[in-house]
């Protein structure tokens, strides 16, 4: 599916450019690690596809560095990488990236995994805080002391490119910290960076570490200074931009700042920061306050069309008052700031919108469009669909025409979204009807299509529509499952809108995650079941879940 998507790549500033200038003040590096930390969100495990969809349009945005996984962690894992490395890591292209702990086995993965990567770098890693040295590796600060170096070197003997981690490095000693950074920036080490693994800093506490690090490592010269923090406190943000006026000039970020737990710095939160508040950020990289030169090469247009693909993968929703990128951020209900607003945009607005890749309609779409409005209006919202791809979303745009008067661009993002980027089917919902009332029960039929054509059908009763609709289907796909979390989301505004629901399954400690818009929300729903049905299966018939004989279509009584 990825194949079908034409890389355009552009206008990239080699990252060596950087490390050879002293002062370290050029630019900012935008190191990306949705596809790494960002996965790790509970239920937003992505396949091999899916990760290669993203990591292109990763390129397209124009981010540094692509950390595209952990290659050691799993087959799956590697593969991604590898693939990632041959498609997007091209030699105009970004930076692909593999993470391994200090480790050889795992140095000599990623290593072999990003071989196809015209710009390849290593990111080894391991804790320096006493708590992690004590509690997790049962290690001395000596042990650590000598792995960090030895593991880099080894990892410099693969690439020249390698970025050294001592995660925790917020709780750790800093006197302990520096001789770490004295040793591997020795071994080789080109990138150091600075986790704040547990979000625990605060803005003020981390500039300190940075510069503490500056002023107190003598060979820090010879290396960038990164940072890489979670948003426990919900400080991410605030702790890297205090770090950017201290010195450090790598960022290590997420889309919609997903990631373990309270998520990671968010990528788009941070580059708007340093465009739209430039006047006060450019002395601090040694330029006029004047100046109009970029702080990153991120094409900051393409970021509203990479938070909504990574959204609709992930099945991760953005919450509607999410900085920069929220259906809310860019939304006046107040009449006094409408009408500042209408007089002029800057009474309430500190960003343009279409800074970010909003547009306004411009073409009015609706049942009676052609094929050729319909391809030229996704091109403008920046899609490139195969012949393949378009017909699919046509005939989806065709049935949501007939019951909408007006197809807006979010209706047109969702309906992509939904008829390309979807899981592997292995069942298709060919039939949902349901029967409901306040003198009735709810009931549901149903009717699915296995991939052999056989079609299955039953029906359920449950306390509402969408509660039936799910028994019926489990009934006929029997597979054992928890629903965790139901949420459904109106796209646009008015009685007609489109709907987006985002369902997650729990499966023995696993979790998947199904979408689907409709303007029929039961339809909707059924939709996202089943799509978060498909990957569970998937899994399970790859023997990730491993041989259970009680997981097959059709194995309950009667079918």
């Amino acid at each position: 599916m990825a194949d079908d998507r034409s890389l355009q790549i552009t206008d990239y500033q080699p990252i060596e450019l950087v490390m050879n200038q002293q002062p370290q003040s050029e630019r900012i590096i935008i190191f990306d690690t949705t596809l790494r930390d960002g996965e790790q969100s509970p239920g937003a495990t992505l396949n091999v596809d899916e990760k290669l969809i993203i990591a292109h349009q990763l390129a397209r945005l124009r981010v540094d560095v692509i950390e595209a996984g952990f290659p050691y962690a799993s087959p799956g894992d590697f593969e991604a990488v590898q693939k990632i490395a041959q498609a997007v890591g091209i030699e105009s292209g970004p930076t692909i990236c593999g993470l391994a702990r200090a480790s050889r086995d795992d140095i000599k993965a990623a290593a072999n995994a990003l071989k196809p990567a015209a710009n390849a770098r290593i990111h080894t890693f391991i804790a320096t805080s006493d708590i992690h040295l004590e509690y997790k590796l049962k290690k001395t600060r000596k042990e650590v002391l000598e792995i960090a170096p030895e593991m880099v070197a080894y990892a410099k003997s693969f690439v020249d490119d390698v970025e050294f981690s001592p995660e925790d490095a917020g709780r750790s000693d800093p006197e302990y910290l520096y001789q770490v950074l004295e040793r591997v920036i020795d071994a080789g080490a080109t990138t150091v960076n600075i986790p704040d693994t547990v979000g625990y800093t605060t803005p003020s506490e981390f500039g300190g570490l940075i510069r503490g690090i500056k002023e107190n490592v003598p060979n820090i010269d010879r290396a960038i200074i990164s940072v890489h923090g979670h948003n426990d406190l919900g400080l991410a943000v605030a702790n890297f931009l205090e770090a950017v006026k201290n010195g450090a000039r790598q960022l290590e970020c997420t889309i919609n700042g997903i990631g373990e737990r309270a998520g990671n710095a968010a990528l788009e939160e941070l580059v708007m920061a340093l465009h739209v508040r430039r006047q006060y950020f450019n002395p601090f990289f040694g330029r006029p306050p004047e100046s109009k030169e970029p702080l990153s090469t991120i094409d900051t247009r393409q970021i509203y069309k990479t938070s909504r693909l990574v959204s609709s993968l992930t099945g991760m929703l953005v919450q509607p008052n999410k900085a920069i990128v929220g259906s809310n951020a860019f939304a006046h209900e107040s009449g006094i700031h409408q009408d500042g607003v209408l007089k002029h945009k800057l009474t309430y607005e500190i960003m343009d919108a279409e800074s970010i890749g909003l547009k306004e309609n411009q073409i009015i779409l609706g049942k009676l469009s052609g094929r050729n409005a319909f391809r030229s209006r996704l091109k403008e919202l920046g899609y490139e669909l195969s012949d393949n791809d378009l017909n699919k979303s046509f005939v989806r745009f065709k049935e949501v025409a007939d019951k909408k008067k007006e197809i807006t661009d979010w209706d047109l993002e969702a309906i992509v979204n939904d008829e390309v980027y979807q899981a592997p089917e292995v069942f298709h919902l060919e039939l949902v009807q349901v029967s409901c009332g306040d003198n009735s029960s709810p009931t549901a039929t149903i009717t699915l299509r296995t991939p052999t054509g056989e079609e299955l059908s039953d029906a359920a009763i449950g306390t509402g529509p969408v509660d039936a609709v799910y028994k019926a289907i489990n009934r006929v796909v029997n597979v054992p499952n928890e629903l965790i979390e139901f949420s459904v989301q109106s796209v646009t505004a008015g009685i007609d809108a489109l709907g987006e629901v985002t369902i997650r399954l729990r499966h023995d400690e696993r979790v998947y995650s199904g979408y689907a818009a409709n303007t029929d929300i039961i339809v909707a729903s059924a939709q996202a079941y089943v799509n978060a049905l498909n990957r569970l299966y998937s899994a399970m018939q790859n023997g990730k879940l491993g041989n259970d004989p009680e997981l097959s279509i059709g194995s309950r009584a009667g079918v």
